[in-house]
Order: structure tokens, then C-alpha cells, then sequence
């Protein structure tokens, strides 16, 4: 082979053994999560916020220069989700029982759910990766009515189209706003569309926006799914 030719990617495929479980990477998916919910449990929620006390420090910090940078701006991306065999009703109700009960369903939605928990004054407390920082911060709830800024925003959709909206401000514990959120959904012909957008302070690196569309498709996906398979 010339030394300027790539060499043809390796491959591996799983010919016997197993009888079940999918593909290679559904195994591997499977130990994963199956690995990640023990230390969950074995740490628990106090364990967590005091291992990654550091971590939180610094995305916090990040999160809050990034905001005062921005002089409340902030660059908006949407995730897409098409779902069948599902109602965007039968979603949504099972989404307020998970987020009025305990933290199991919402934690295993995403490997980077570290708390997802009841805060002071009705507003939820997250503690996940924003990017590559680690981040605690407040939301207002899924179950509120779109506030007065998503009113003005591009991405709000037609209500005959989406008549399912929330909408939150994304704030830290002092009260700067690092983000927003607006969750819209429609149902169609065999399930809903869900359009998940994120709003993050226009002076955060590219990375930044795209690795949470990438968390919103992950989790959400993972939070469909469960609501399809408990009820």
C-alpha cells in the first residue's frame, strides 16, 4: 500500500455466541448503563455533588462569565425528534409523573444526568454537562406556560402545528439566567414531533451548542422510550 493511502477502517462483526442483546454496541450499551446506575446508586446524590464539587465550580464559572459576556444574548439550536406509536398527550403525562417523582427515570435518560432534583421556590435543580463543563443550575419546570420570550422567539412554531410548549429560563443559584429552553410538540398522522430547542450565551465556543443537541436527542429519545415501554 503507498505511504499516502489511507488503510481500509478495521471491522468487527459478531458472527455466534450471543443469543440476544442486539449488536456489539447494544452490549456494550446495555453494561454501560447497567455499570453507571450501580456508582449512581452507590454514591448517591450527596456522594456525586461532593465528587464533582471541583467540576461544578468550574462549569458555573464558565457558564456565568460566558452570560456576563454575552450581555443577555444568546444563540438558539433545535433538536428534531420524530417519534411513532406514541401521543405527544401520553408523552407529556408521563413526563410530569417522572418529573414529580423520583430521580430513577430522569437520571437514566442520559449518561451525564448526574442530579435531576425538586429545588427551592418551585424551580428544579440539574446538575449535567453543559458541553464539556459539568453545571449546576435551575430551570423553571416543563409544566409552565411559555414565558414572554419565547413569544418574540424564531423558533416558536405554529400553535396549531405545536399547541404542546414549555418553556424555562436556565439560571444559576445567584440568579444569573445561562440559558433558556423552549420544548415544543405536535402530534402527527402515527405519533409527535418534538422540536427541542436550547438557548446558550452567544460568547460560548461552538461546542458548547452542538454537544447539547446532541444531549437533547439522546435523552429525550431515552425519556420517549421509557414512557412507551412504562406507561
Amino acid at each position: 500500500m503507498p505511504d499516502n493511502q489511507t488503510p481500509p477502517p478495521v471491522t468487527v462483526t459478531l458472527r455466534s455466541g450471543p443469543t440476544g442483546g442486539g449488536s456489539i454496541d447494544d452490549l456494550e450499551l446495555f453494561y454501560s448503563r447497567r455499570s453507571l446506575d450501580r456508582f449512581r446508586k452507590r454514591l448517591g446524590r450527596q456522594g456525586l455533588l461532593d465528587l464533582l464539587a471541583a467540576d461544578i465550580e468550574e462549569g458555573n464559572a464558565f457558564l456565568r462569565d460566558s452570560a456576563l459576556a454575552s450581555d443577555g444574548t444568546f444563540e438558539a439550536g433545535t433538536t428534531v425528534l420524530a417519534t411513532e406509536g406514541l401521543t405527544s398527550a401520553d408523552f407529556l403525562s408521563w413526563m410530569e409523573k417522572a418529573f414529580a417523582g423520583g430521580e430513577d427515570a430522569l437520571l437514566a435518560a442520559h449518561p451525564e444526568h448526574y442530579v435531576m432534583a425538586p429545588g427551592a421556590d418551585g424551580a428544579f435543580n440539574v446538575v449535567e454537562n453543559i458541553g464539556p463543563h459539568v453545571c449546576s443550575f435551575f430551570m423553571g419546570g416543563w409544566g409552565t406556560d411559555a414565558m414572554a420570550w419565547a413569544a418574540d422567539a424564531e423558533e416558536l412554531l405554529p400553535e396549531s402545528e405545536f399547541p404542546h410548549k414549555m418553556s424555562s429560563n436556565l439560571f444559576l443559584a445567584d440568579g444569573t439566567i445561562v440559558g433558556r429552553a423552549l420544548t415544543q410538540f405536535g402530534d402527527t398522522a402515527d405519533g409527535f414531533t418534538a422540536s427541542l430547542t436550547v438557548y446558550v450565551p452567544t460568547t460560548c465556543p461552538p461546542d458548547v451548542l452542538e454537544h447539547h443537541l446532541r444531549h437533547y436527542a439522546v435523552e429525550f429519545r431515552n425519556w420517549i422510550v421509557a414512557a412507551a415501554t412504562r406507561g
